[in-house]
């Protein structure tokens, strides 16, 4: 059996796999806010509870494999937790304290890495070589997979489009691109102040005159647009003009045969049709054939990429 955890900034997310990626037990909690500690605690308890409910399905006869995604990466260098806007896990040896609470060997990857890999393997690119994947949700990741492997990159970066600069920023109705955001990161106008869901969040306030604090949803505001309200219409124009020219850049590096969007905003129907007819305008190319699809498993497919982690051993011995 293969476990798969999803660490993310609301929840906690295990999923069990049996041989083939047969969906064993799934059960999420709510992240501890802040606290490193608990954070542990609550992976702990959550891998203990999805592993007996599975071994009494399947009869194990060995520990499951755990696999780990979080919103960030493991340094290289200082084998710490960087990058990660869950920030209570920066700083931290994460798959070294797993690993001694456990008492086997822990995997580590970023989770839009791991939502590459699931929808690579059985999802929505499935059958595709080069796969770019994109979380546009509380953050903005991405995950590069390759002939079905994941590509991490010497500085463990490879895939973190989220912050670099807004391309080719002009003057818009909510005047926010010419100005730019802070962000987390210490940089400022990265793509995930325009392409999170506070970026989202943001244009529709400018262009209505909302306090920040009082404007709706990313989910209310596509429900708006489909009403027609003027202003909910208008902030998802610009946000599917900036995640075109974003992706425009990813494939005039990489050339992806498909992109793949997650995180809540890959729920916003409008920008699979809307985004391919935009990026051409940017993608150095005479015609762009990259395809722009939704992910297979949901919110559940980088806690899926988790499990792949680990290769499938029902037929081979586990060190432990």
């Amino acid at each position: 059996m293969r476990i798969g955890v999803d660490i993310g900034g609301a929840k906690i997310e295990a999923i069990v796999l049996g041989p083939n990626g047969t969906e064993l037990v799934r059960k999420r909690i709510a992240s501890p806010q802040g606290n490193y500690t608990a954070t542990l605690e609550s992976v702990k308890n959550l891998v203990n509870i999805v592993e007996t409910r599975a071994t009494r399905i399947k009869r194990a006869k060995r520990p499951a494999t755990i696999g780990i995604g979080i919103p960030g990466t493991i340094s290289p260098v200082t084998g710490l937790v960087k990058n990660a806007n869950s920030t209570w896990l920066i700083g931290h040896q994460l798959d070294q304290d797993l690993t001694e609470i456990f008492k086997r060997p822990i995997k580590v990857a970023n989770d839009a890495n791991c939502f590459a890999m699931s929808e690579a393997i059985d999802g929505a690119a499935m059958g595709h070589q080069i796969v770019f994947a994109v979380i546009l949700g509380t953050g903005v990741g991405g995950g590069l997979c390759v002939a079905g492997e994941i590509l991490t990159g010497l500085n463990a970066i490879a895939g973190e489009w989220g912050h670099n600069p807004l391309p080719w920023p002009c003057d818009t109705e909510d005047q926010l691109e010419l100005s730019g955001q802070s962000c987390y990161c210490g940089q400022r106008s990265c793509i995930e102040t325009f392409l999170s869901g506070k970026g989202l969040e943001r244009s529709h306030a400018a262009l209505s005159g909302t306090n920040l604090k009082q404007t709706n949803s990313p989910t209310e505001i596509s429900a708006l647009a489909n009403k027609g309200q003027s202003f909910a219409i208008r902030a998802l124009d610009l946000y599917a003009t900036r995640l075109a020219k974003s992706l425009a850049t990813i494939i005039n590096i990489i050339d992806p045969e498909v992109i793949v969007l997650g995180g809540g905003l890959s729920n916003i129907e409008f920008l699979y049709k809307k985004v391919p007819q935009l990026w051409s305008k940017w993608v150095f190319s005479d015609k762009t054939e990259t395809k722009l699809v939704k992910n297979k498993h949901g919110d559940s497919s980088g806690v899926r990429g988790a499990a792949y982690l680990w290769p499938d051993l029902s037929d081979e011995k586990v060190n432990t």
